[in-house]
C-alpha cells in the first residue's frame, strides 16, 4: 500500500502558504524576534538579564524567544535590537521583478 503526500511549492512566506492575516508583518516579527533570541543567547544572557536589558518582564522574553509575538509591534522588536546593541539598518528600494510579489527581507550580519 502506498501512501502518496501532496506537497505543494512554498511561496516563500510560510505565513502567506498559512494564510495568516498579514503575512509579510508575521514574516518580519518572526525573523526580528529569532534575531533578538540570537543576540541574547551569543551574549550569555538570561531571560532574567535580557528582560532588565530590554525594560519588560521575564516572562515577555519567554514568549519572544519561542515566537509568541501577539503584543510586540515591529517598532518595538527593532528597539530590543539596538538596546541590545544591534545596528539596524532598513533599505527600501523599487520592486526589481514586477511580475512578483513584493517582499521584506531581513539580512543579519555577525
Amino acid at each position: 500500500m502506498t501512501n502518496l503526500v501532496e506537497c505543494v511549492e512554498s511561496s516563500g512566506n510560510v505565513f502567506a502558504d498559512l494564510n495568516v492575516r498579514n503575512p509579510e508583518e508575521a514574516l518580519l516579527k518572526a525573523e526580528l524576534a529569532m534575531r533578538i533570541a540570537d543576540v541574547i543567547e551569543s551574549k550569555g544572557l538570561s531571560q532574567e538579564e535580557a528582560a532588565r536589558v530590554l525594560g519588560i518582564r521575564q516572562p515577555h522574553i519567554s514568549k519572544l524567544v519561542r515566537g509568541q509575538l501577539r503584543g510586540f509591534s515591529i517598532g518595538r522588536l527593532l528597539k530590543f535590537l539596538l538596546a541590545l546593541d544591534q545596528d539596524v539598518e532598513l533599505v527600501i528600494r523599487p520592486n526589481r521583478k514586477p511580475t512578483e510579489p513584493r517582499e521584506v527581507k531581513v539580512h543579519s550580519l555577525k
